[in-house]
């Protein structure tokens, strides 16, 4: 059986990996997996924790977290597509202005 310990490694070292892409990317799409990925290892945390405790409160959260974050991607996207009609790139330095 796989410890506590080591699901919550695996959600730090995600959740830097994530950190680190957002910081360091400039392609708006890479940045935008960046922070799934930090959303994702926060659950990962979450459930991790609800295991050892033996209660499924965190599992219930993750699963609403989830269901959000499926309309975050949806929303997102939409906006993706937008700013990439109008200005023909997806670097962020190039979309940093709100004038159409």
């Amino acid at each position: 059986m796989i410890s506590t310990n080591a699901y919550v490694l695996l959600s730090a070292i995600l959740f830097t990996i994530g950190v680190v892409g957002v910081l360091v990317r400039r392609n708006v799409i890479v940045m935008f997996m960046s922070v799934e990925l930090m959303l994702n290892s926060a659950n990962l945390a979450l459930i991790a924790f609800s295991r050892a405790r033996a209660e499924s409160d965190g599992q219930i959260i993750t699963f609403f977290v989830i269901a959000v974050a499926a309309a975050e991607v949806a929303v997102g996207l939409a906006l993706l597509v937008s700013i990439f009609r109008a200005k023909k790139t997806t670097n962020i330095d190039d979309v940093n202005t709100l004038k159409g």
